[in-house]
């Protein structure tokens, strides 16, 4: 079998161009005929993936969701600061900026009082409609909550979940790391300034608010929403600081500092790990112990010594995570040594095969390769990150194209094809084990 270095470096390229053909696709064309709809991308949108499907069987993510799109956007960042990589991606990331912008122009109260666009939709797809009364409350700030909107700028009419708030952080933490990028030239620009400062405000606003979670399945307040609130809330003091300071700036502090202790209950001491959820209706939920929590402390970084990667009982939840799966995944049994287990969602999921997700393994990989610096055995961590790769790269397909999930009992890819987020994940991943290997080699002098 080809050595990990060469093989990361070759499906590093692949991910990198297979990601792209979800920026800015604007060749494409979605018919969805049961929503008497045709809708063609505009430049800046991002869809979740690029594939025209209609669940037969493959899913329509042919979506601008707000968080994929972040995770997407801060990949870009990523391959814009690697100078081997030999893309130029600052013209996504400002045609994205004016598409992100030009949403706070949307209002719901348009399709109410011109409602003609019903009359063009099948009868059996009447029944996944938003009322007139959801889309009416559509307007303003409420637009940051919308989960997703369609790439060519228009409402989702579909009924989704919602309110979310991790999109409106997501976002702010990749505008944030763009501007303090080195690739990133002169002063931002008055649309980039101004969607930072909205989705700050929402920020703020709102989490304290129960919404849905990442996965859009359950009501509550969220470990991973709350954590990427906490850190875009905290980085944002930073920018409003550096620009001469105001009341905003203490107080989104504050903000982010009651988030890291209303976060410091999540802990669950007898079962060692932090839960991901408390329910709006107060009840337990079946699953407390999920990987959202993991991609929440890579998505929001920073080292600090709780909620991050330094974070002991972080490590705890992570080992909890990994026994679940290598005991729950046929595909996760008599595996090969020096491999660690397909990382999951959660215990009882049925989407699709209900398996294993690259995001979700190459995030476990990521984990590592971000708290090797610094650790006390950085080899260690560094090498168990690699475990996880070499896991991910034994269900990957030859042509390096990557699903959503690899099925729990055979490998084989299922749900979206070329999921944008999967491609942005290994991106990410790689920087990180980039960054680890320089510490280590600079720490051996």
């Amino acid at each position: 079998m080809q050595p990990l270095g060469p093989w990361i470096e070759q499906q590093y390229r692949h991910s990198a161009a297979a990601m792209l053909r979800s920026v800015s696709p604007v060749s494409l064309i979605k018919t969805r005929a049961g929503f008497g709809q045709t809708i063609g991308a505009r430049a800046g949108a991002i869809v979740a993936s690029p594939v025209l499907a209609a669940y037969d069987p493959e899913p329509d993510y042919f979506f601008h969701w707000y968080r994929d799109s972040a995770v997407v956007v801060d990949a870009l960042r990523l391959l814009a600061e690697d100078p081997d990589a030999g893309i130029d991606t600052r013209r996504c990331f400002s045609d994205f900026v004016r598409f992100s912008a030009a949403l706070g122009e949307l209002d719901g109260r348009a399709l109410v009082q011109a409602p003609g666009w019903r009359a063009r939709v099948a009868a059996d797809h009447l029944k996944y409609l938003r009322t007139d009364s959801d889309l009416a409350a559509v307007h303003g700030e409420s637009i940051a909550a919308e989960t997703r909107v369609n790439p060519d700028g228009t409402l989702d009419v579909s009924s989704w979940a919602r309110p979310q708030f991790d999109g409106p952080a997501l976002r702010a933490l990749a505008l944030l790391r763009w501007i303090r990028s080195p690739c990133f030239e002169g002063t931002p620009p008055a649309p980039l300034e101004a969607l930072l400062r909205s989705d700050l405000a929402v920020t703020s606003k709102h989490w304290r608010d129960p919404s849905f979670d990442i996965w859009e399945e359950e009501k509550g307040l969220h470990y991973y929403t709350l954590r990427v609130c906490a850190a875009a809330l905290d980085g944002g003091a930073d920018w409003l600081q550096m620009r001469g300071g105001s009341p905003q700036a203490e107080a989104y502090r504050s903000d982010a500092q009651a988030i890291l202790r209303q976060l410091d209950g999540y802990w669950l001491a007898d079962e060692q790990y932090y839960r991901s959820r408390i329910l709006e209706s107060g009840q337990r939920s079946a699953k407390e112990l999920d990987i959202a929590v993991i991609l929440a402390t890579i998505h929001a970084a920073g080292d600090a010594a709780t909620h991050s990667v330094r974070d002991p009982r972080m490590h705890a939840t992570l080992t909890r995570l990994e026994s679940l799966f290598a005991e729950l995944y046929p595909i996760n049994r008599d595996r090969d040594p020096g491999r660690a287990p397909a990382m999951g969602r959660y215990a009882g999921d049925v989407y699709f095969s209900g398996g294993a997700y690259f995001f979700s393994t190459f995030g476990a990989a990521e984990f590592y390769y971000c708290a090797a610096p610094g650790a006390q055995q950085p080899d260690r961590l560094l090498e168990r990150g690699d475990e996880f790769l070499r896991t991910a790269r034994a269900f990957i397909p030859q042509s390096g194209d990557l699903a959503e999930q690899f099925d729990q009992r055979t490998g084989e890819p299922r749900s979206a094809r070329h999921l944008a987020w999967s491609y942005a994940a290994f991106i990410s991943c790689i920087a990180a084990r980039r960054r680890a290997q320089q510490f280590l080699m600079g720490s051996s002098f």
